[in-house]
């Protein structure tokens, strides 16, 4: 690297020189990052996946633009190597880049933050700028890819060096691990369990409509229902419970099934018809009576004493 092209006075200049001996005279087997040698401002950068995660075994390329003020301000992060996490080739939101300056410490380095961003790797994105949220199958097969060639990027001075990178990085990394049966059963479950599960669900369901008469309890009948255990755990509830309600008792089919309401309504009907015949019969008996007063002349007596 030819520093005398650039002014040792700088403040910039001189922290990332200094920062550039660090990372060459301690290097670290989860990253590895180098500037340009026409320009000291913008690096290369290779990360290793963390480890116990769908990410480990995967070596992730990228850049970093550090500004002129740097390390007053914040740098900015692109990852070139498709990781199901970030977007490629677009400047990602973190608490440690140009997105949030608020955050960002003059103490902080180019090592500090290629930490973070390895710690940042397995977080939810929460929909946050450049970031991605592929399913960890989708990630663990990006993760294999990535070691099988570098991303191609930039002019053939950039590209030797991010292949030197990837050279380097490969000698660091163990190949991406071997599934155990439990992750691979949590991440892609059997048919054979699938079918299971079907299974005992539509038997829960033939339960309750497999036509067969509800036992009846007394005047009661009791009728069966699956339970229902969308947000149930099935490691933890028994598929094969069954819920329990009372419904009215059937009546036979030969019986009307409103007989008890239409014998209110009858009794009703008689009541009213019995009144009315009691009227009529008192109406019928004083006309009679007044007939035969006249008749038998006591009516004019009767009628002046009204």
């Amino acid at each position: 690297m030819a520093e005398d092209k650039y002014n040792l006075k700088n403040p910039a200049v001189k922290r990332i020189l200094q920062e550039v001996k660090e990372m060459q005279s301690n290097p670290s087997d989860d990253f590895t990052s180098l500037p340009l040698e026409e320009n000291i401002f913008e690096w290369q950068f290779a990360i290793r996946g963390p480890r116990d995660s769908e990410f480990e075994g995967g070596i992730y390329h990228g850049r970093i633009q550090l500004p002129a003020e740097y390390p007053f301000k914040p740098p900015s992060f692109m990852l070139l190597t498709p990781n199901g996490r970030f977007e490629t080739q677009t400047k990602i939101c973190l608490s440690i880049s140009n997105h949030h300056p608020e955050h960002w410490q003059p103490s902080w380095s180019v090592r500090t933050a290629l930490v973070a961003l390895i710690a940042f790797m397995p977080t939810n994105p929460n929909g946050a700028l450049g970031s991605l949220d592929y399913k960890k199958e989708e990630r663990r097969t990006l993760a294999i890819k990535s070691r099988e060639s570098p991303p191609k990027y930039g002019n053939p001075e950039r590209q030797k060096l991010i292949d030197e990178i990837h050279e380097y990085m490969l000698s660091k990394t163990p190949p991406v691990p071997q599934l155990s049966p439990s992750q691979a059963l949590e991440e892609h479950p059997t048919n054979s369990d699938g079918e299971a599960q079907a299974n005992q669900q539509d038997s829960v369901t033939m339960v309750a409509g497999n036509g067969l008469p509800n036992p009846v309890v007394g005047d009661r009948a009791v009728e069966e229902e699956p339970l229902v255990l969308a947000n149930a755990n099935p490691g933890t509830a028994e598929m094969g419970v069954r819920a329990a309600r009372e419904i009215p008792a059937r009546e036979p089919s030969n019986q009307p099934l409103q007989r008890p309401e239409m014998r209110v309504q009858r009794s009703a009907d008689d009541r009213l018809f019995t009144w009315a015949a009691v009227g009529l019969t008192i109406a019928i008996l004083v006309l009679l009576f007044k007939k035969f007063m006249k008749s038998s002349g006591h009516g004019a007596v009767f009628m002046d004493g009204s």
